[in-house]
């Protein structure tokens, strides 16, 4: 990832999915960035956030690509 690119929401979803759709990216080449506050909390020593409700974020280039493998993933 570029350090100058700008990053984006691409998707919110359960760690099954997460996980998927990161395989996928990583597998085009885009380096997806996921962010787990239900986990974060818990490390911290507090529970915060949702089980349900993790990010996935990627570069503002790669957004129309990550995009695209979203729809299909999600299409299946």
């Amino acid at each position: 990832m570029d350090k100058q690119s700008k990053l984006v929401k691409l998707f919110t979803g359960e760690q099954i999915m997460i996980s998927r759709l990161k395989q996928e990216l990583e597998t085009a080449g885009i380096n997806p960035l996921i962010q787990d506050g239900f986990k974060q909390g818990i490390a911290a020593g507090f529970g915060g956030g949702v089980p349900s409700a993790i990010d996935i974020f990627v570069s503002e280039s790669d957004l129309p690509q990550a995009l695209e493998i979203l729809e299909a993933i999600t299409e299946e």
